[in-house]
Formats: structure tokens, sequence, C-alpha cells
């Protein structure tokens, strides 16, 4: 009985996993009939990443909803030694900027669905609430269902 209240009272604070393998993400949107958030970020150095992070994508809102509709992607460029994944992340993550975000846009958030297709895309901090950003996730991925 104590591991099953230990278990709920982990799950109320366990957050979303934030993959770095964008074939192993498809894979899995495939699977569940999920669509995929990419999101493109300067962790360390970029301002509207880290607000983003904060205000949006880490909020119970928007968390709540991905872990059960959602495949999360985090292609993140820090510029701090510290900081540099190794170097088989910097590679995907640099693949799926060619493909995605060939402008070097940050931060740069997409909607695509589980064949790669974009369905939407915010260019910058998204200037609305998480609600509204989950709303809008919502309107799209049911469109492409």
């Amino acid at each position: 009985m104590k591991l099953l209240v230990i278990s709920f009272f982990l799950s109320l604070f366990a957050t979303v996993n934030w993959l770095g393998d964008f074939n192993a993400a498809e894979n899995e949107a495939a699977k569940e009939n999920k669509v995929i958030i990419i999101n493109f970020s300067g962790s360390d150095w970029c301002g509207p990443c880290i607000r983003l992070r904060h205000e949006i994508l880490e909020n119970a809102t928007f968390e709540n909803y991905a872990k059960d509709n959602l495949v999360l992607v985090r292609a993140d460029f820090p510029r701090q030694k510290k900081n540099q994944p190794d170097a088989a992340q910097i590679k995907r993550n640099e693949a799926l900027a060619d493909k995605y975000n060939p402008d070097g846009k940050f931060p740069y958030t997409l909607v695509v669905d589980k064949n790669g297709k974009v369905l939407k895309k915010w260019d910058g901090f998204p200037d609305e609430s998480p609600e509204k950003f989950v709303d809008d996730i919502k309107a799209v991925a049911n469109a492409g269902r």
C-alpha cells in the first residue's frame, strides 16, 4: 500500500519526457497515433527560449496534455561548453534543423504529424497562455487525425 501511495504522489510531480532522437519520436508517434512537438532551443543563451520553457512547456497545463497526447522532441543548441550535448546528439540536432529549421530560428516550435508533415509552427515566443497553446495544438492534432 505504501508503494502505491508513493507511486501516486511521484506521478503527480512527474514531468514529461523530451526526446532527442526524431526517428524514435516518429516511431512512437506512429505506434501511438500522436502528433510530435519539435522545439528548437538555445537553452543557455536565448531569453525567449528560456521563457517559453518556463512559462509554457513546463507548465502543468501543457505537461498534463502532453503526457497522453504528444511526443516531444527538443533540439537544443547551447553555447556554453559545459552544456554541450555529446557529438551524436549534436549531429541529430543539426540534421533536424536542416530539415525543419534551416534559417536557425530560436525559439522555433512545430507540430508535425506522425509522418513528419508540419501542421503548425510558432516562430519565436508564442505570446499566449499555456491553455491557448494547448488549444492550438489540439485543433491541428484533431484535424490531422
